[in-house]
């Protein structure tokens, strides 16, 4: 039976051949890293080809900036579109584009502008074809 290696990343726990040599824990982490690699040279592929388009160079500039700074922005709050409340995690996202509370989520209560009949007739033009039948009922085919 062959002794268990340890842990390449020296943690001190055992590894597997399966993982790189490493445990559960580092190998989970070595994996993490690589995804974060492989989106940042995604991300300069992306500046690069931004890079190549005719705009000016401060243009640019200020859209990598916007890129990098993406996740330190604040989100927008969620406010019902009738009543202006807070809508918050339960928010209510209607056909009509608005976000809702729980009170105002129907269409009979915000009086949603939205056609459903018109979009339930699309759907049903869509899923169910004409279908004609022969004009010559007893004719043969050869």
């Amino acid at each position: 039976m062959e002794n268990p290696a340890l842990c390449a990343n020296g943690c001190g726990f055992f590894g597997t051949a399966a993982n790189q040599n490493y445990c559960s824990k580092c190998y989970k982490d070595f994996l993490e890293k690589e995804e974060e690699n492989s989106a940042k040279e995604k991300e300069t592929v992306m500046a690069k080809d931004m890079s190549q388009l005719s705009l000016s160079s401060d243009q640019n500039t200020e859209k990598k900036i916007i890129i990098a700074d993406g996740s330190s922005t604040k989100k927008k709050i969620e406010r019902c579109g009738k009543c202006n409340k807070k809508a918050g995690v339960v928010g209510f996202k209607c056909r009509c584009g608005t976000v809702f509370c729980s009170i105002h989520r129907f269409p009979e209560e915000h009086d949603c502008n939205f056609d459903y009949k018109a979009m339930e007739r699309e759907i049903l033009i869509k899923k169910n074809p004409l279908v004609k039948a022969d004009k010559l009922v007893g004719r043969m085919m050869n």
